[in-house]
């Protein structure tokens, strides 16, 4: 049966993508090129600018499909917790168990605040991330566990500090320390925003 175009577009898309992402795990956006990427993903190089425009636009789309990931992955972690507060805590060591993982890490917290720019790193991060943490938010609120604060920004400042402690932790000469310490900070922080 032949596929549609929009199935071999679809296809031609997915190989791109895991084609880039494996190569920008491995070894980072700035040491891989194009053409390698799309020896790998076994499409022409008017395939990537067709689809993506060139290769920052498919690290983009890297990038994004990460993010769906660990939110799905940030989300699942609440939903497994046997209250709320103990869901806040599950969210946050699932992020960051997430970002230890070499290709978040290096694709994610390394390359895209300097690929895409800071500005628009944060907007992508905010887009995936920022709706979970306020719907959490909000449902604490609504249910007296965490203090009445205006939730749009509080949620912010969470996520600001949780992105900014995995930063701290990929940037860190003991990493694993640098968890520690980042874990217990914002836990600490994170219980403090509990109503008594």
């Amino acid at each position: 049966m032949r596929r549609t175009q929009e199935e071999r577009s679809q296809s031609t898309r997915a190989a791109l993508v895991a084609a880039a992402r494996e190569l920008f795990a491995e070894r980072g956006y700035q040491a891989v090129a194009a053409d390698e990427i799309v020896r790998a993903a076994g499409v022409t190089r008017g395939a990537l600018y067709h689809h993506y425009g060139d290769k920052q636009g498919l690290f983009r789309a890297v990038f994004e499909q990460l993010e769906l990931e660990v939110t799905a992955e940030v989300e699942a972690a609440t939903k497994d917790a046997p209250d709320l507060a103990t869901g806040l805590l599950f969210a946050l060591k699932a992020f960051l168990d997430a970002c230890e993982r070499a290709d978040i890490r290096q694709i994610s917290l390394i390359d895209a605040p300097a690929v895409l720019g800071w500005t628009t790193w944060r907007e992508i991060e905010a887009e995936h991330g920022l709706g979970l943490v306020i719907g959490v938010l909000r449902q604490a609120v609504e249910q007296g566990l965490v203090k009445p604060l205006p939730v749009d920004v509080l949620a912010q400042l969470v996520l600001s500090a949780v992105n900014e402690a995995a930063l701290m932790i990929t940037h860190a000469d003991n990493p694993a320390q640098a968890r520690s310490d980042a874990e217990q900070v914002l836990a600490t922080w994170l219980i403090g925003l509990l109503a008594e």
